[in-house]
């Protein structure tokens, strides 16, 4: 029965061990997923996938973690006109043909704003937290005391911006939910008034029932678990006349996105100005928050009492639980998959690329019923040919490129079926390894890939280095080997690693270590060694930042997703600052040659 229904039984871990799974577990998920949903014809009609997207010649850009990328106009949290210079500078100055962020992904309308981009309430639409005010066209129509007001509520945001305090976004968002209330007041021009309602039109349902959500999110709370029995269900007489209620309330969010979009679109139209070839590349994360807007519109496709994340791996040894709800197996076939489509059509509205968080999910997720640990799931499979068709056609339905991050615990016939389809894999160097366990040799690695040196959930180069980030991980208890073992193995890894770098000719020979500008450097030289068609070079690991920008594992432990751009002793860095830091423009050089 297990079998059947795409459960897996026993899988093999990181190490490549046997894992069984318990039945404890397994009758906790076989309950969760019920009754079999009769496939659709239509599912197993459709032609052959259309191909996505493959980069003709090599290029390399930046990845970034937008919110943490601030300027002098920033109100204390990246926004899309820091985007749009971002990528001309680095472009125009440089060559980058990308810019990789984070999900933007709309998050809550009310206080407090969840500081996870992985934890999104919708994600199909943008967070207003990344609108720049100013480039609002009706800000310049304000009534000149009212423009004051506004400027004013910004002023002690753009001075937060230079400094290294964390980035706090319930303040933020105060400042700008008061500045957006103000302007939504202005009359719009007969032109933008048309444009505003051509895209209300053309967004259709899907964005009445964001805004219908976050409306009613002002009244009942952001989680619509907790609503009204009567407003559970989006399609209910009781929600239709509350939204006809609260209709100024529905325009206003409606508003919201329509801004977003527009200026996502610059940010796009600004990057292919430039001369990127791909522009900017979105981020879709995995899921979305179980009380979300995404959960209530689409509550009868998702799985309730179970939680998606990831067995044990080396870096993350308790296993991860991301608290997300897992789409049905059987009713996304039912439904020929639409639900998949309408997230990547959306991402890739405003965008020149996708990348896929945790690409194994479209041919199985790691599920976690509730009340267990994340190291007592078991795999749910998926039907790849149908998730991996939506995603192929999408990226080449918008001409955009596609990337998998194939990172973990991946099947290796996935990343043959997602090659087949050109949706680039994901190769991050501390991951590459020969079978005895080295480090790979550039001409080894995959052409079909981004090419990285870590990851978000992984420490930035100069602490590993040092050995900064054992320290941090046995400070906050995630070790689940004894601190000499671990310290022991870190050495052994890290000379490794500097023998390959030696050998592959990006460090001189020699018993010291490198300074950390020098090591960051020769780590992406040895990048631009391999095949790959993409170099990512992380922003933040560029100028040297240590604290990582999240700690798997952790939740009030650390302040994950709140570290701003800072160099290597800490002190903050602005997007005018860039062009005149050599370690930055070292790594840049590297990765152009």
């Amino acid at each position: 029965m297990a079998a059947a229904r795409g459960v897996a039984v026993s899988y093999l871990d990181w190490q490549g061990r046997p894992v069984e799974v318990s039945a404890q577990t397994l009758a906790a998920v076989l309950d969760a997923l019920g009754d079999a949903v009769p496939r659709t014809p239509a599912a197993r009609d459709k032609p052959l996938h259309p191909e996505a997207v493959f980069p003709r010649r090599r290029g390399w850009g930046f990845t970034v973690q937008l919110y943490a990328v601030r300027s002098r106009r920033s109100w204390g949290h990246g926004d899309f006109g820091d985007l749009a210079e971002l990528a001309t500078w680095s472009a125009s100055a440089h060559g980058a043909d990308f810019i990789l962020v984070n999900p933007l992904h709309a998050a809550e309308p009310t206080l407090p704003v969840s500081p996870s981009p992985y934890l999104p309430m919708s994600r199909r639409y943008l967070s207003p937290l990344y609108l720049r005010i100013e480039d609002i066209p009706e800000y310049e129509r304000l009534d000149p005391a009212l423009r004051v007001h506004v400027d004013a509520l910004g002023a002690p945001l753009r001075a937060v911006s230079g400094t290294d305090e964390l980035i706090e976004r319930d303040a933020v968002w105060d400042s700008k939910a008061a500045a957006l209330e103000l302007i939504n007041e202005v009359p719009q021009t007969a032109e933008r008034r048309a444009s505003f309602e051509a895209y209300r039109a053309a967004e259709g349902q899907p964005l009445t029932d964001w805004a219908t959500w976050c409306a009613f999110a002002e009244l009942h709370g952001p989680d619509w678990r907790r609503w009204p029995s009567s407003l559970r269900d989006p399609r209910s007489a009781d929600v239709a006349a509350l939204r006809r209620t609260l209709s100024a309330k529905v325009r206003y969010y409606c508003w919201l996105q329509w801004l977003a979009a527009q200026q996502a679109d610059a940010a796009q139209a600004a990057a292919k100005r430039a001369g990127m070839r791909i522009g900017i590349v979105a981020d879709l994360a995995v899921g979305s928050h179980p009380g979300g807007a995404d959960a209530w519109a689409f509550r009868g496709l998702l799985v309730p009492g179970v939680s998606v994340g990831a067995p044990p791996d080396e870096f993350n040894q308790r296993g991860q639980d991301w608290s997300l709800p897992p789409w049905h197996p059987e009713r996304l076939v039912a439904a020929d998959g639409a639900p998949l489509a309408e997230l990547t059509g959306a991402a890739l509205q405003h965008a020149g690329g996708l990348r896929i968080d945790h690409v194994m999910g479209l041919s199985r997720l790691w599920w976690i019923p509730e009340g267990m640990s994340p190291d007592q799931g078991t795999y749910v499979r998926y039907d790849h040919e149908l998730t991996g068709d939506v995603v192929a056609a999408g990226a080449a339905k918008a001409g955009a490129v596609a990337i998998g991050e194939d990172l973990g615990t991946v099947e290796p016939w996935l990343r043959e079926f997602l090659a087949g389809r050109h949706i680039l894999g994901t190769s991050m160097l501390w991951f590459e390894r020969a079978p005895d366990g080295k480090p790979l040799r550039p001409a080894q690695w995959r052409r079909g890939c981004l090419a990285t040196v870590g990851t978000h959930d992984m420490p930035p180069a100069a602490s590993f280095l040092n050995g900064e980030y054992l320290r941090r991980r046995n400070e906050l208890g995630l070790l689940t080997r004894s601190w000499e073992v671990e310290w022991d193995a870190g050495i052994q890894e890290m000379g490794n690693l500097l023998r390959a770098m030696t050998y592959a000719g990006v460090l001189p020979f020699g018993p010291a270590l490198p300074p950390a500008p020098e090591f960051i450097t020769a780590l992406y030289a040895f990048l631009a060694r391999t095949p790959a068609v993409l170099i990512g070079v992380s922003l933040a690991e560029a100028i040297g930042q240590r604290q990582p920008q999240n700690v798997p594992g952790t939740t009030d432990q650390y302040p994950n997703w709140r570290i701003p751009l800072a160099d290597g002793e800490g002190e903050p860095v602005l997007l005018e600052d860039l062009p005149a830091r050599a370690d930055l423009l070292s790594v840049i050089a590297a990765v152009s040659r």
